[in-house]
């Protein structure tokens, strides 16, 4: 359970990493006149990622629940993954990208990276990890409902991003974003 702990940690860390990026990509955003989409989405979207840090440490404690090898570390596999399709779409968007959704007046939308393939390939990365990263340790309450959730938000989410980036075909342009 130390180790998942320590794991969960450095997820933490990487979260307020996140949060340090967009708060920077923010700035520059609003300095170019960027407007901002789905607000009102934002603390619930906040409080899910939140929750989902705190389930996975308290569910296996709180349950007993134990590391099974042959779950664990296939789980442990597909977070870093995650978490490599998420650093590779916050080094493509380089300064556009953000945890919320802003649009920048005249930036053509990014097409490189994995936004060639995928609209929104940092949602696959948030989908892969919050499944995954609490059944390392068999937390799979917190897995199932952190998906039912996400799903709920992101059907919110993805209908917002689609609507900043229909703005940004009419003279505007999306600055990426994330959860």
């Amino acid at each position: 359970m130390t180790s998942y702990l320590l794991l969960l940690a450095l997820v933490a860390g990487e979260r307020l990493a996140e949060l340090a990026v967009a708060r920077r990509n923010t700035a520059w955003s609003l300095a170019r006149g960027a407007r901002e989409y789905g607000r009102g989405h934002y603390p619930a979207m906040v409080a899910l990622h939140t929750a989902l840090l705190v389930g996975c440490a308290v569910e296996p404690w709180a349950a007993g629940r134990p590391f099974l090898p042959l779950l664990g570390w296939p789980a442990l596999a597909l977070v870093v993954g995650a978490q490599g399709l998420r650093w590779w779409c916050v080094a493509t968007l380089g300064p556009r990208w953000n945890t919320r959704v802003l649009v920048v007046p005249g930036l053509a939308p990014v097409a490189a990276g994995p936004y060639r393939r995928l609209r929104h390939p940092n949602y696959l990365a948030v989908v892969v990890e919050g499944l995954a990263l609490p059944l390392v340790h068999c937390a799979w309450l917190t897995a199932a409902g952190f998906c039912v959730l996400n799903a709920l938000l992101l059907r919110v989410r993805v209908r917002c991003e689609d609507a900043a980036l229909a703005y940004a075909g009419t003279g505007g342009s999306l600055v990426g974003s994330a959860p």
